[in-house]
């Protein structure tokens, strides 16, 4: 299925600023003071040296989690990776599992909690291979030995057998022909890419001929013994011969979700028919299911014909085997349809319910009862991420936990009965993610590790407040964060931070590449409104930006400043910034031409001109569907909500900054932006990084990019803006 790309829409005419604001009452919120009892101001290199710590897996037993801990570094030879385990009832620290440079991902079980399977990259291997470790003592051995490489290993039911995924030619049957044909593909001459359809890319990839495959692999009985040959379960099929057959379109790689029947005589796998259509409609995912052995897939969901239907991800089994699970995303005439879980009878196949959160709220990931007669899941609401509960076919969901401050991330457990262990990560805006263990109730949760905590300890980091106010009709979330040593008898500027999307929501968690408080730093107040479109009060909101792409979510930010300059008395409303990424640069392109209230305007991988994106996007039917016919019949939409429509405007100062390497929003709308702030004779200043995408992810270059932005936020907001020379703040040495 087509889900909304991660920046899609154009804007219109913007309304006057004159705005009805209605307060509501704060949430939950401390108000921070001038004693910031000795701590000190965060820098790049506090915030890029943290340890990050992913969602832990637990063990079938519930006694145990897996989780890595990563140990980044500016120069990436640096950095390094590893597995550590923890009880889950909290009884001992966590332990280091592994000591390899190169790190592990992909972690999973065996049934009987003893051995573990990952994936990674060691010795002579050319590729990721699957490796596991036997927790009873040894080393990791490596269990597969495909050319292509291997990834989301999962045992078998029996633990004698894992599926894995790879890419591998389209061509190949075994993995004689899939060594011949790599070793010709290494050996070409040219390097020509050739394509008959859509799509041809994938955010920042050129789509390659390979096709994702499922795997079956035999376990030997130990270390020393010869790896079998790996069973390719849909070569040869129809299925993988149709034109519109693939995985997920994942970022970058192309994805595809398997899991074991409960039997372990098939496994059940989401997959397209239809992606060969893309651009010129809607796609969808089915489930699938295949003999381990081999052979032809069978369609469990979905018409007869390829016309877009719902679309299925993330499969779970209960733990007796009688239920399927999957997440559904809705197929309608809407562009973004909230996820939703679909319970199927098993093998039957017989829909049971589909559960929808509240509002029609967008549900993440989700655990299962034994018996298939619980589910609880994580959704965003308002800027935090709480846990719900539902019993399939028998009434509404209702809350099961949420903290105070922060989100449950990465929802993962087991349930013995109807009594859940609930694992993730906890995090906030003051707090990096750690593994902790979610209970029923309010703030009821106990953190399992605590990697940063002695970093984050003399760090000066406010609380985030929230506020809401009411306009146009509907309740707008903010968030704001103040500055480190924060005195009331001061006056601060304003930094409008405006999320990408647009279909999420900002919320109170810990950000690496745009960090509320390494922005707060130089002495600035920041302001994160979930304008309408984002995800944090229903589907509905989500939509509402349908026919009103820019026009109605720039005015919802705008009102928010407005609010928060007359409900903050330490704001100085006569100095104001907006910037934003992705959708957010977007935003920030339509305030160029339709607003002169900001000082200047921060703009990264921002489409400025929805015509030429629709052509060189990596997407395009969703922009079509969203814009209401295509480009060449201009219609209205598609004539008066395009920022570039309104360069004669243009006049706020603007930092542009792109990655050469995105296809999603391709550096030719940075290029345009640049050529008409340009010709307007803007003051701006264009960042290119030509070995980044989307997102700035290397360290040095991300250090980069907060100077740049630091040193125009205090050009701008707390200097002289006829002075290039205006000194920023300190940073790292």
């Amino acid at each position: 299925m087509s889900r909304l790309p991660f920046l899609l829409l154009a804007g219109v005419l913007a309304h006057g600023l004159a705005h009805e604001l209605a307060f509501a009452p704060a949430m939950a919120s401390t108000t921070p003071t001038a004693d910031t009892s000795g701590k000190r101001v965060i820098t790049h290199q506090d915030l890029w040296l943290m340890p990050r710590v992913s969602a832990p897996v637990a063990s079938p037993d519930g006694k145990l989690a897996v989780f890595s801990v990563a140990q980044p570094a500016y120069d990436s030879k640096d950095a390094s990776s590893d597995l550590w385990l923890v009880a889950t009832d909290g009884s001992g620290a966590p332990r280091q599992l592994t000591f390899s440079k190169a790190g592990e991902s992909g972690m999973a079980w065996s049934p009987d909690s003893q051995r573990l399977a990952f994936v990674a990259r060691r010795g002579e291997d050319k590729a990721e291979q699957v490796y596991v470790l036997d927790l009873a003592g040894g080393e990791a051995h490596r269990v597969t030995d495909i050319v292509t490489g291997a990834r989301n290993p999962r045992f078998s039911p029996d633990g004698r057998q894992l599926l894995f995924i790879s890419n591998v030619p389209a061509q190949s049957h075994d993995e004689d022909s899939r060594r011949r044909l790599v070793t010709e593909q290494d050996e070409r001459k040219h390097s020509a890419l050739v394509y008959t359809g859509f799509p041809i890319r994938n955010w920042d990839r050129w789509r390659d001929p390979s096709q994702v495959r499922v795997f079956v692999q035999d376990l030997a009985t130990g270390p020393t013994n010869d790896i079998a040959p790996a069973r390719d379960l849909l070569a040869g099929s129809r299925l993988v011969q149709l034109p519109g057959f693939g995985g997920g379109g994942g970022m970058g790689r192309e994805e595809l979700q398997a899991i074991w029947a409960p039997d372990g005589g098939s496994i059940v796998f989401a997959a397209s028919r239809n992606r060969d259509r893309s651009a010129w409609s809607f796609t969808h995912t089915d489930l699938w299911r295949v003999p381990a052995s081999g052979g032809e897939p069978q369609r469990l969901t979905g018409p007869e014909s390829d016309d877009p239907d719902d679309g299925y991800s993330t499969l779970v089994f209960s733990g007796d085997g009688s239920r399927l699970f999957a997440m559904v995303h809705p197929r309608t005439e809407q562009v973004y349809n909230a996820p939703q879980i679909e319970v199927f009878e098993w093998p039957a196949m017989t829909a049971v319910d589909r559960i929808q959160a509240a509002d029609a709220g967008a549900i993440g990931a989700f655990v299962v009862s034994t018996r298939g007669d619980r589910i609880w899941f994580s959704i965003g609401i308002d800027g935090q991420e709480h846990i719900w509960q539902a019993t399939p076919g028998r009434g509404q969901p209702s809350e099961y936990a949420r903290p105070e401050a922060g989100g449950y991330l990465g929802l993962t457990g087991i349930a013995q009965g109807n009594r859940p262990l609930l694992l993730g990560l906890y995090d906030s805006a003051t707090t990096p993610p750690e593994v902790t263990r979610f209970d029923a109730g309010r703030n009821n949760f106990q953190r399992l590790s605590s990697f940063s905590s002695d970093k984050v300890a003399p760090l000066d980091l406010a609380t985030i407040e929230h506020f809401e106010i009411e306009h146009d009709g509907r309740r707008i979330h903010s968030m704001l964060v103040r500055p480190p040593g924060f005195d009331p008898a001061e006056k601060y500027p304003l930094l409008v931070l405006m999320h990408g999307g647009p279909h999420m929501q900002w919320r109170d968690q810990w950000v690496l590449r745009w960090n509320y408080h390494l922005l707060a730093a130089p002495g600035n107040v920041v302001l994160l409104t979930n304008y309408r479109g984002s995800t944090n009060q229903g589907e509905a909101f989500a939509q509402a930006i349908i026919g009103d792409p820019l026009r109605g979510p720039a005015d919802d930010i705008n009102a928010a400043a407005d609010a928060a300059i007359a409900r903050y008395d330490f704001i100085d409303g006569s100095r104001q910034c907006a910037g934003g990424a992705s959708y957010g640069g977007h935003l920030a392109n339509w305030l160029q031409g339709s607003t002169d209230r900001y000082h200047c305007l921060i703009s990264h991988a921002g489409l400025v001109n929805l015509e030429s994106q629709w052509g060189t996007s990596d997407v395009a039917w969703s922009r079509e569907a969203n814009m209401g016919g295509p480009v060449w019949e201009q219609g209205e939409v598609w004539r008066t909500q395009n920022p570039i429509r309104l360069a004669a405007n243009f006049k706020t100062p603007t930092l542009v900054t792109f990655g050469e390497k995105d296809f999603r929003v391709p550096i030719n709308n940075g290029l345009e932006y640049w050529a008409a702030l340009q010709r307007q004779q803007v003051e701006s200043r264009l960042v290119v990084f030509p070995d980044e995408n989307h997102w700035i992810l290397k360290g040095e270059n991300s250090r980069y990019f907060y100077q740049e932005v630091s040193d125009w936020l205090s050009r701008w907001l707390h200097g002289d803006a006829g002075d290039d020379q205006v000194a920023a703040p300190a940073t790292d040495d």
